[in-house]
């Protein structure tokens, strides 16, 4: 799910209120795929690190954890030759499917990933990671340990702070995309999720901060962090 911290929307609210994740993704999924669905056109160092990652894994499988619409699986689909997309909310499968329904799209969750130990070469988690507890995530970067086999790859993007959040705050929010839900969302200190990772099992290689571009996404200031399975 890339990139939910989009700023909510205030029009054409529905009356039925989504709670929790897969409800929200599900209820937004056509619309959030409609905004956000070509944003890697916008955005070259989003894809330069996304080509790189794939050159790092090789030519075992790829899976993009919380893949949203799968425009991020689709894009390393042209440049790696075994990708899948996985996602919590069958909404948005619904619509990686009718995108591009050559590619394998799974329904599940990133706290039990439905893939053999050690079966991956990298695990990719754009903006996925940022709608769950520290416990949770500790259950997700394990997870991801898990599934990576020695020497594979990780790629985590999740936001970090903003004008309006700080680090380790939280974004509830109430209404996204015309749609009324209940929904966190957290700012992250990039220092706590490279503890996580290295916890899990992995090493950290390169984590890169950046400044956001308001024309092309929700003004928060952005961490991509790469780490590799020892």
């Amino acid at each position: 799910m890339a990139d939910p911290e989009s700023p909510s929307r205030e029009d054409a609210t529905t009356s039925v209120v989504a709670v929790g994740a897969r409800a929200v993704y599900d209820a937004i999924a056509p619309a959030y795929d409609r905004q956000l669905g070509n944003e890697l056109e916008r955005k070259p160092l989003d894809r330069g690190l996304l080509d790189a990652f794939a050159a790092l894994t090789g030519s075992g499988p790829i899976a993009d954890v919380g893949c949203g619409p799968g425009h991020v699986t689709r894009f390393l689909a042209l440049r790696h030759p075994a990708v899948f997309g996985l996602d919590l909310s069958p909404g948005m499968i619904a619509v990686t499917r009718s995108r591009a329904p050559e590619l394998p799209w799974l329904v599940g969750s990133m706290l039990r990933l439905p893939v053999a130990d050690g079966a991956l070469a990298g695990v990719l988690a754009l903006y996925s990671i940022i709608h769950l507890s520290d416990e949770e995530r500790t259950f997700a970067s394990r997870e991801f340990a898990r599934t990576t086999r020695p020497g594979g790859w990780l790629l985590v993007a999740f936001h970090v702070d903003s004008d309006e959040f700080a680090r380790g705050e939280v974004n509830h929010l109430t209404s996204w995309f015309g749609a009324r839900v209940e929904l966190d969302g957290h700012f992250l200190e990039p220092d706590g999720v490279v503890a996580e990772v290295e916890e899990a099992g992995f090493e950290a290689m390169a984590k890169l901060e950046r400044q956001p571009d308001p024309e092309v996404e929700y003004p928060s200031r952005r961490c991509y962090l790469l780490a590799r399975r020892r």
